[in-house]
Protein backbone atom coordinates (compact mmCIF):
# COMPACT_ATOMS: atom_id res chain seq x y z
CA UNK A 1 0.00 0.00 0.00
CA UNK A 2 1.41 3.33 -1.27
CA UNK A 3 1.71 6.24 2.01
CA UNK A 4 2.74 9.74 1.98
CA UNK A 5 4.02 12.08 4.06
CA UNK A 6 1.74 15.31 4.57
CA UNK A 7 4.75 17.55 2.82
CA UNK A 8 4.38 14.82 -0.18
CA UNK A 9 0.49 15.50 -0.06
CA UNK A 10 0.81 19.07 -0.33
CA UNK A 11 3.08 19.06 -3.02
CA UNK A 12 1.46 16.42 -5.12
CA UNK A 13 -1.89 18.13 -4.58
CA UNK A 14 -0.10 21.53 -5.87
CA UNK A 15 1.12 19.50 -8.98
CA UNK A 16 -1.61 18.25 -9.91
CA UNK A 17 -3.75 21.87 -9.52
CA UNK A 18 -0.73 23.50 -11.68
CA UNK A 19 -0.75 20.32 -14.74
CA UNK A 20 -4.86 21.54 -14.88
CA UNK A 21 -4.33 25.05 -14.62
CA UNK A 22 -2.59 24.26 -17.89
CA UNK A 23 -5.86 23.12 -19.80
CA UNK A 24 -7.89 25.06 -17.59
CA UNK A 25 -7.98 28.69 -17.51
CA UNK A 26 -8.86 29.94 -14.33
CA UNK A 27 -12.09 28.36 -12.04
CA UNK A 28 -9.07 27.81 -9.22
CA UNK A 29 -12.03 27.01 -6.54
CA UNK A 30 -13.76 24.78 -8.85
CA UNK A 31 -10.52 22.62 -9.21
CA UNK A 32 -9.56 22.91 -5.38
CA UNK A 33 -13.21 21.44 -4.21
CA UNK A 34 -13.30 18.80 -7.12
CA UNK A 35 -9.67 18.14 -5.98
CA UNK A 36 -11.10 17.77 -2.43
CA UNK A 37 -13.93 15.48 -3.40
CA UNK A 38 -11.48 13.07 -5.17
CA UNK A 39 -9.48 12.44 -2.20
CA UNK A 40 -11.92 12.39 0.48
CA UNK A 41 -13.58 9.83 -1.63
CA UNK A 42 -16.75 11.76 -2.31
CA UNK A 43 -18.83 13.11 -5.09
CA UNK A 44 -19.59 16.61 -6.71
CA UNK A 45 -22.39 18.01 -8.35
CA UNK A 46 -21.30 20.85 -10.70
CA UNK A 47 -23.96 23.78 -11.78
CA UNK A 48 -23.00 25.86 -14.47
CA UNK A 49 -24.49 27.08 -17.77
CA UNK A 50 -22.44 25.40 -20.80
CA UNK A 51 -19.71 25.70 -21.94
CA UNK A 52 -17.66 26.92 -19.15
CA UNK A 53 -15.21 23.70 -19.44
CA UNK A 54 -16.99 21.58 -16.86
CA UNK A 55 -16.38 18.24 -19.18
CA UNK A 56 -12.73 19.43 -19.87
CA UNK A 57 -12.42 19.84 -16.47
CA UNK A 58 -12.96 16.16 -15.40
CA UNK A 59 -11.19 14.74 -18.55
CA UNK A 60 -7.90 17.28 -18.04
CA UNK A 61 -8.14 15.81 -14.07
CA UNK A 62 -8.47 12.08 -15.55
CA UNK A 63 -5.55 12.73 -17.76
CA UNK A 64 -3.17 14.25 -15.31
CA UNK A 65 -4.04 11.57 -12.95
CA UNK A 66 -3.92 8.43 -14.94
CA UNK A 67 -7.08 7.24 -14.22
CA UNK A 68 -10.03 5.75 -16.49
CA UNK A 69 -13.10 8.30 -17.87
CA UNK A 70 -16.57 7.39 -18.79
CA UNK A 71 -18.90 9.93 -19.73
CA UNK A 72 -22.55 9.40 -19.83
CA UNK A 73 -25.12 11.70 -21.87
CA UNK A 74 -27.95 12.02 -19.75
CA UNK A 75 -31.51 12.16 -21.49
CA UNK A 76 -34.83 11.15 -21.20
CA UNK A 77 -34.62 8.00 -22.86
CA UNK A 78 -31.84 6.31 -20.89
CA UNK A 79 -32.38 3.30 -19.29
CA UNK A 80 -30.75 2.29 -15.46
CA UNK A 81 -28.78 -0.61 -17.81
CA UNK A 82 -27.17 2.25 -20.10
CA UNK A 83 -25.29 2.94 -16.87
CA UNK A 84 -24.36 -0.07 -14.54
CA UNK A 85 -24.67 -3.04 -17.40
CA UNK A 86 -26.85 -6.11 -18.05
CA UNK A 87 -26.47 -9.52 -18.04
CA UNK A 88 -26.33 -10.88 -21.73
CA UNK A 89 -27.06 -14.48 -23.42
CA UNK A 90 -24.12 -15.69 -25.55
CA UNK A 91 -23.49 -19.12 -26.36
CA UNK A 92 -19.86 -20.62 -24.97
CA UNK A 93 -17.67 -23.16 -27.04
CA UNK A 94 -18.87 -25.86 -26.22
CA UNK A 95 -22.54 -24.79 -27.43
CA UNK A 96 -24.16 -24.18 -23.93
CA UNK A 97 -25.94 -20.74 -23.14
CA UNK A 98 -24.89 -18.61 -20.44
CA UNK A 99 -25.37 -14.93 -19.18
CA UNK A 100 -22.45 -13.19 -19.03
CA UNK A 101 -22.13 -9.53 -17.74
CA UNK A 102 -21.66 -6.61 -19.65
CA UNK A 103 -20.30 -3.91 -17.70
CA UNK A 104 -21.69 -0.61 -17.99
CA UNK A 105 -19.55 2.83 -18.46
CA UNK A 106 -20.17 3.21 -14.12
CA UNK A 107 -17.23 0.87 -14.04
CA UNK A 108 -14.53 3.61 -14.01
CA UNK A 109 -12.32 5.48 -12.09
CA UNK A 110 -13.52 9.23 -13.10
CA UNK A 111 -17.36 9.12 -14.15
CA UNK A 112 -19.11 12.46 -15.51
CA UNK A 113 -22.96 12.13 -15.58
CA UNK A 114 -23.66 14.76 -18.10
CA UNK A 115 -26.76 17.18 -17.73
CA UNK A 116 -28.05 14.45 -14.80
CA UNK A 117 -31.45 15.98 -14.01
CA UNK A 118 -32.33 15.26 -17.64
CA UNK A 119 -33.01 11.99 -16.83
CA UNK A 120 -35.71 10.37 -15.25
CA UNK A 121 -35.60 9.74 -11.71
CA UNK A 122 -35.80 5.84 -12.07
CA UNK A 123 -32.53 6.18 -14.09
CA UNK A 124 -31.00 9.10 -11.46
CA UNK A 125 -31.67 6.05 -9.00
CA UNK A 126 -29.56 3.94 -10.87
CA UNK A 127 -26.68 5.97 -9.30
CA UNK A 128 -27.79 5.79 -5.78
CA UNK A 129 -26.17 2.73 -5.40
CA UNK A 130 -22.73 3.09 -6.89
CA UNK A 131 -22.22 6.23 -5.02
CA UNK A 132 -22.27 4.92 -1.56
CA UNK A 133 -21.59 1.68 -1.21
CA UNK A 134 -19.47 1.54 -4.42
CA UNK A 135 -20.80 -1.60 -5.74
CA UNK A 136 -23.54 -2.44 -8.58
CA UNK A 137 -26.26 -5.06 -7.87
CA UNK A 138 -27.27 -6.53 -11.20
CA UNK A 139 -29.60 -10.13 -11.18
CA UNK A 140 -29.31 -10.90 -7.68
CA UNK A 141 -25.28 -10.24 -7.89
CA UNK A 142 -23.33 -7.62 -6.78
CA UNK A 143 -20.01 -6.33 -8.68
CA UNK A 144 -17.29 -3.89 -6.61
CA UNK A 145 -16.39 -0.94 -8.63
CA UNK A 146 -12.67 -0.42 -8.62
CA UNK A 147 -11.42 2.71 -6.80
CA UNK A 148 -10.78 5.64 -6.89
CA UNK A 149 -14.11 6.61 -7.72
CA UNK A 150 -15.77 9.58 -8.37
CA UNK A 151 -19.07 11.04 -9.89
CA UNK A 152 -18.90 14.28 -11.13
CA UNK A 153 -22.02 15.37 -12.24
CA UNK A 154 -23.23 18.61 -13.94
CA UNK A 155 -26.54 20.45 -14.41
CA UNK A 156 -27.53 23.53 -15.83
CA UNK A 157 -28.93 25.92 -13.52
CA UNK A 158 -31.24 28.02 -15.67
CA UNK A 159 -32.66 25.38 -18.29
CA UNK A 160 -36.18 23.80 -16.34
CA UNK A 161 -37.87 22.75 -19.56
CA UNK A 162 -37.28 18.70 -19.88
CA UNK A 163 -35.41 17.93 -16.61
CA UNK A 164 -36.42 16.02 -13.63
CA UNK A 165 -35.00 18.01 -10.13
CA UNK A 166 -32.79 15.47 -8.12
CA UNK A 167 -34.25 14.00 -5.23
CA UNK A 168 -33.18 14.50 -1.74
CA UNK A 169 -31.56 10.89 -1.43
CA UNK A 170 -29.28 11.68 -4.23
CA UNK A 171 -28.30 15.12 -3.65
CA UNK A 172 -27.51 14.28 0.28
CA UNK A 173 -24.99 11.60 -1.64
CA UNK A 174 -22.89 14.46 -3.05
CA UNK A 175 -19.89 15.26 -1.07
CA UNK A 176 -20.00 19.54 -2.72
CA UNK A 177 -22.36 21.17 -4.77
CA UNK A 178 -20.04 23.15 -6.81
CA UNK A 179 -21.35 26.68 -9.09
CA UNK A 180 -19.29 27.06 -11.88
CA UNK A 181 -19.19 30.76 -12.64
CA UNK A 182 -18.36 32.97 -15.73
CA UNK A 183 -15.03 33.91 -16.12
CA UNK A 184 -13.86 37.47 -15.96
CA UNK A 185 -13.39 38.83 -19.25
CA UNK A 186 -9.17 38.76 -18.96
CA UNK A 187 -9.87 34.97 -18.30
CA UNK A 188 -11.51 34.79 -21.35
CA UNK A 189 -9.64 36.09 -23.62
CA UNK A 190 -6.84 33.70 -22.54
CA UNK A 191 -9.62 31.18 -22.89
CA UNK A 192 -10.16 32.13 -26.20
CA UNK A 193 -6.49 32.29 -27.15
CA UNK A 194 -6.07 28.73 -26.32
CA UNK A 195 -8.90 27.23 -27.63
CA UNK A 196 -9.30 28.94 -31.04
CA UNK A 197 -5.66 28.36 -32.51
CA UNK A 198 -4.06 25.68 -33.94
CA UNK A 199 -1.41 24.38 -30.88
CA UNK A 200 -3.63 22.64 -28.05
CA UNK A 201 -2.03 22.53 -24.78
CA UNK A 202 -0.99 19.11 -23.20
CA UNK A 203 -0.74 18.28 -19.96
CA UNK A 204 1.40 15.11 -18.26
CA UNK A 205 0.44 12.97 -15.63
CA UNK A 206 1.85 13.64 -12.41
CA UNK A 207 0.32 10.93 -9.86
CA UNK A 208 -1.72 7.87 -10.38
CA UNK A 209 -4.92 6.51 -8.46
CA UNK A 210 -2.81 4.59 -5.58
CA UNK A 211 -1.31 8.11 -5.22
CA UNK A 212 -5.10 9.60 -4.46
CA UNK A 213 -6.02 6.79 -2.34
CA UNK A 214 -2.73 7.28 0.10
CA UNK A 215 -3.49 11.11 0.10
CA UNK A 216 -7.21 10.12 1.35
CA UNK A 217 -5.97 7.36 4.05
CA UNK A 218 -3.65 10.51 5.19
CA UNK A 219 -6.16 12.70 5.59
CA UNK A 220 -8.34 10.64 7.45
CA UNK A 221 -6.02 10.13 9.99
CA UNK A 222 -5.56 14.38 10.63
CA UNK A 223 -6.72 14.57 13.77
CA UNK A 224 -9.88 16.93 14.50
CA UNK A 225 -10.39 18.26 18.16
CA UNK A 226 -13.69 18.11 19.84
CA UNK A 227 -14.42 21.71 19.75
CA UNK A 228 -14.09 22.08 15.97
CA UNK A 229 -16.22 18.75 15.55
CA UNK A 230 -18.55 20.42 17.86
CA UNK A 231 -18.76 23.71 15.39
CA UNK A 232 -19.34 21.71 12.33
CA UNK A 233 -22.01 19.69 14.34
CA UNK A 234 -23.40 23.14 15.56
CA UNK A 235 -23.03 24.68 11.31
CA UNK A 236 -25.00 21.66 10.47
CA UNK A 237 -27.51 21.50 13.07
CA UNK A 238 -28.41 25.20 12.03
CA UNK A 239 -29.15 25.02 8.65
CA UNK A 240 -32.48 22.73 10.22
CA UNK A 241 -36.03 24.96 10.67
CA UNK A 242 -36.91 23.20 13.52
CA UNK A 243 -33.75 23.64 15.54
CA UNK A 244 -33.31 26.68 18.80
CA UNK A 245 -29.99 27.72 17.11
CA UNK A 246 -31.06 28.28 13.63
CA UNK A 247 -31.12 31.98 12.86
CA UNK A 248 -34.38 33.55 11.59
CA UNK A 249 -33.70 33.45 7.86
CA UNK A 250 -33.93 29.59 8.23
CA UNK A 251 -37.14 29.22 10.09
CA UNK A 252 -38.73 31.67 7.11
CA UNK A 253 -37.63 30.20 4.44
CA UNK A 254 -35.67 26.54 4.99
CA UNK A 255 -38.70 23.51 4.87
CA UNK A 256 -35.99 20.44 5.44
CA UNK A 257 -32.12 21.06 6.61
CA UNK A 258 -28.66 19.16 6.15
CA UNK A 259 -28.54 15.59 7.10
CA UNK A 260 -25.61 14.08 9.09
CA UNK A 261 -23.68 13.58 5.83
CA UNK A 262 -23.31 17.36 5.77
CA UNK A 263 -21.39 17.11 8.86
CA UNK A 264 -19.57 14.41 7.46
CA UNK A 265 -18.44 16.96 4.48
CA UNK A 266 -17.82 19.41 6.53
CA UNK A 267 -15.20 17.31 8.57
CA UNK A 268 -13.76 15.41 5.50
CA UNK A 269 -13.46 18.49 3.26
CA UNK A 270 -11.54 20.26 6.12
CA UNK A 271 -9.19 17.16 6.66
CA UNK A 272 -8.11 17.57 2.90
CA UNK A 273 -7.99 21.58 3.21
CA UNK A 274 -5.68 21.52 6.88
CA UNK A 275 -3.33 19.12 4.46
CA UNK A 276 -3.30 21.60 1.26
CA UNK A 277 -2.60 24.35 3.79
CA UNK A 278 0.59 22.37 5.26
CA UNK A 279 -1.26 21.63 8.66
CA UNK A 280 -1.95 18.67 10.33
CA UNK A 281 -4.80 19.52 12.43
CA UNK A 282 -8.38 21.23 11.47
CA UNK A 283 -9.14 24.15 12.16
CA UNK A 284 -12.10 26.34 12.07
CA UNK A 285 -11.24 28.45 9.00
CA UNK A 286 -11.02 24.95 7.20
CA UNK A 287 -14.66 24.11 7.77
CA UNK A 288 -15.78 27.75 6.82
CA UNK A 289 -14.10 27.09 3.85
CA UNK A 290 -15.62 24.30 2.82
CA UNK A 291 -19.18 25.01 4.15
CA UNK A 292 -20.75 26.47 1.07
CA UNK A 293 -19.96 23.57 -0.88
CA UNK A 294 -21.05 20.84 1.67
CA UNK A 295 -24.29 22.69 3.22
CA UNK A 296 -25.69 24.33 0.29
CA UNK A 297 -27.88 21.56 -1.65
CA UNK A 298 -28.70 19.97 1.10
CA UNK A 299 -30.74 22.92 2.64
CA UNK A 300 -33.92 22.51 1.17
CA UNK A 301 -36.53 25.90 0.47
CA UNK A 302 -40.07 25.95 1.65
CA UNK A 303 -42.07 27.59 -1.19
CA UNK A 304 -42.29 30.96 0.43
CA UNK A 305 -38.43 30.65 0.14
CA UNK A 306 -38.75 29.70 -3.66
CA UNK A 307 -41.66 32.32 -4.34
CA UNK A 308 -39.02 35.02 -2.79
CA UNK A 309 -36.11 33.83 -5.44
CA UNK A 310 -34.09 32.72 -1.96
CA UNK A 311 -30.33 31.50 -2.83
CA UNK A 312 -29.09 28.51 -0.47
CA UNK A 313 -25.85 29.70 -0.78
CA UNK A 314 -27.16 33.06 1.08
CA UNK A 315 -28.80 30.73 3.46
CA UNK A 316 -25.44 28.66 4.27
CA UNK A 317 -23.73 31.78 4.38
CA UNK A 318 -26.03 33.30 7.54
CA UNK A 319 -25.64 30.30 9.30
CA UNK A 320 -21.78 30.46 8.87
CA UNK A 321 -22.10 34.35 10.01
CA UNK A 322 -24.44 33.31 12.93
CA UNK A 323 -23.09 29.97 14.50
CA UNK A 324 -20.02 31.61 16.80
CA UNK A 325 -17.10 29.56 17.37
CA UNK A 326 -16.35 27.57 20.67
Amino acid sequence: MTQISPEQFRETAARIEAEVGNYIVGQRDVVRHTLICLIAGGHALLEGVPGLGKTMLVRTLARVLDLTFARIQFTPDLMPADIVGTDILEEAEDGRREFRFQPGPVFTNLLLADEINRATPKTQSALLEAMQERTVTVANRSYPLEPPFLVLATQNPIEMEGTYPLPEAQLDRFLFKINVGFPPSDELVEILNRTTGQAEPEVGVVADGATVLAMGMLARQVPVASSVADYAARLTVATRPESDAAPDVVRKYVRYGSSPRGAQALILGGKVTALLAGRYNVAYEDLRAVALAALRHRVLLNFEGQAEGVITGDVVGQVVEAVAEP
